[in-house]
């Protein structure tokens, strides 16, 4: 029985591995050369930093991205937010 939920808990830690992730833009600006471009994203209505992220990172994920580098965000009463993915070349 251990080993059934181990197995379970590593594929489900293996499947969330390959979530594209949020990459601050000074650390992108390093790397930009290992990457292209694939699409630009968008979030709205979110009610939390939190939420918006996972929202973003789904997208960015349905585009076949591995990363996503922050464009834009407002935080009035709810949160917006715009992003660019890329992929590993």
């Amino acid at each position: 029985m251990k080993i059934f939920i181990y197995a379970i808990a590593a594929c489900i830690f293996s499947f969330s591995s390959f979530a594209a992730e949020m990459m601050p833009k000074n650390d992108f600006e390093k790397v930009q050369g290992q990457y292209e471009k694939v699409g630009s994203i968008s979030t709205s209505g979110e009610t939390s930093a939190a939420d918006a992220k996972t929202e973003l990172s789904e997208l960015a994920d349905k585009k076949g991205g591995d990363i996503y580098v922050l464009t834009s965000g407002n935080t009035k009463n709810k949160m917006h937010a715009t992003a660019d993915v890329y992929k590993k070349k």
